[in-house]
């Protein structure tokens, strides 16, 4: 019975579309697994992106499995602390995160999201990823899929996994209408040379203001890596990122150094979207996987987290299972916790950005007043991996 299955694996090829951090985990799980697996990425190379990533306790289990525990430890910088403060840093509220260090014996690791692609794609191997691969459309047919190429290039699959994020063209093309969600709210991304005091150096920061709010985190000995996002009424051109200082200037002095110091032309802009929950992440042989199939706003640091336990969990469920019942069981453990993860990170970013005096008071009372223990076993909930 070994030898068949094992058979059935080296005969089952399986195309991943998207070469991110969903599509490189997923697939060096499946080839841990022993499949044949390709990876199709619409960029001409993968190169280095300006902004960072917290990998959370959950993610890390996973990359231990994985034998990419130390090097990411190596690359990245330690955090046992998430901080939630004034514009001026006087502390609100403070999640120690040690206990889940001694619990699942991994780390939280802060790390510049372009090192974390780079490890991922040199242990998968180039031989697996097609570049300059960007899909345009996807037509089901009676013996798979067949996949079309901006480059006129052509593909059948069989078996096709879907890791090409929020706007996924295998969304679009094969599922259900479904709808991303606004959140009317602007980020702005950068990564800076910069060493902060040795008090901040292991906790992830964020300052809450009144509409807008500032986070940042050490991600190497040299780099810090920090995010502003800001409410907007109407159109995401009411703001500019030559405004930047502007909008942020009555917050700590760090911030603002933070700011001044990165060139503009270096910061990243993008608009806060999630995806509307989605009922089917599959049909037949085709599987939506991370953002394609729960995409989330990252208010709770979970996005690519959670994308990294999709990979764990696909791979456990297409080592027993025929891919449909695969996908099915997939869907079935994944499902509750990614979207609770959704859902408590859209309104946590509504949260963050009161407006009103009063409301950002209260806000920041509740938050100072919850006592440890409850988000402690909200946490718990996040980092606990659940394959059952």
């Amino acid at each position: 019975m070994k030898n068949y299955k094992s058979k059935i694996k080296l005969e089952m090829k399986i195309d991943i579309i998207g070469a991110g951090i969903c599509g490189l985990t997923t697939a060096i799980a499946l080839k841990e697994k022993g499949f044949d697996v390709q990876v199709f990425e619409q960029a001409k190379e993968i190169k280095p992106v300006g902004a960072g990533i917290i990998i959370a306790n959950n993610a890390m289990q996973v990359f231990e499995k994985f034998g990419l525990k130390n090097i990411i430890a190596k690359n990245g910088n330690p955090i046992s602390c998430v901080k939630i403060s004034k514009p001026n840093l006087d502390e609100i509220s403070k999640i120690n995160l040690e206990y889940f260090e001694h619990k699942f014996g991994v780390g939280n690791i802060a790390i510049s999201r372009g090192v974390l692609q780079q490890i991922l794609s040199d242990r998968l191997g180039s031989e697996s990823i097609i570049l300059d691969h960007k899909l345009n459309r996807v037509i089901k047919s009676t013996d798979g899929f067949q996949l079309d190429f901006e480059n006129g290039g052509q593909q059948k699959s069989n078996i096709l996994l879907a890791a090409d994020g929020l706007n996924s063209i295998i969304r679009k093309n094969l599922f259900q209408i479904n709808s991303l969600r606004k959140t009317n709210q602007l980020c702005w991304r950068g990564i800076t040379p910069y060493q902060l005091p040795l008090k901040l150096r292991n906790e992830l920061n964020e300052a809450w203001g009144k509409g807008d709010r500032f986070g940042f985190v050490q991600i190497s000995k040299s780099e810090v890596y920090w995010f502003a996002v800001k409410s907007f009424v109407n159109k995401r051109d009411e703001l500019s990122v030559n405004k930047i200082d502007e909008y942020f200037g009555n917050y700590h002095p760090i911030i603002k150094e933070l700011i001044s110091l990165t060139p503009k032309e270096k910061i990243h802009t993008d608009e806060l979207i999630d995806l509307k929950p989605i009922k089917n992440w599959s049909s037949g042989n085709v599987c939506l996987i991370g953002d394609a199939a729960h995409a989330t706003t990252p208010n709770m640091g979970q996005g690519a987290c959670q994308a990294i336990e999709d990979a764990y969990v696909l791979a456990e469920c297409l080592g027993k299972y025929s891919p449909e019942k695969a996908f099915r069981n997939f869907q079935k453990i994944r499902f509750q916790k990614v979207n609770q993860v959704v859902k408590t990170s859209w309104a946590l970013g509504k949260v963050a950005h009161f407006e009103n005096p009063l409301a950002v008071n209260l806000r920041n009372r509740i938050f100072r007043l919850t006592p440890e223990s409850v988000n402690r076993k909200k946490l718990d909930k996040i980092f606990n991996l659940d394959i059952n």
